[in-house]
């Protein structure tokens, strides 16, 4: 599979992949900072795991662009 074939929540799983120097960070350095750290990844990868989710179409929410609010096209 090609990288640009790959839908973007399959690489949801290489993001976690972050989490790994984040606990070893955690574990040597600063406890709170490594938490507060990967709270941040999480966040991050969540906002994009929604972001780039798939967008349902126009049509099936009762929309219909080419017609104006009185019915009438353009």
């Amino acid at each position: 599979m090609e990288f640009e074939d790959a839908s973007p929540r399959v690489a949801l799983p290489v993001g976690l992949i972050a989490l790994l120097p984040l606990a070893w960070y955690g574990i040597s350095d600063s406890v709170m900072a490594g938490i507060v750290s990967a709270v941040n990844v999480v966040l991050i990868l969540a906002c994009l795991y929604i972001a780039f989710s798939p967008v349902e179409s126009a049509h099936e929410h009762g929309h219909d662009r080419d017609h104006d609010s009185n019915g009438t096209t353009p």
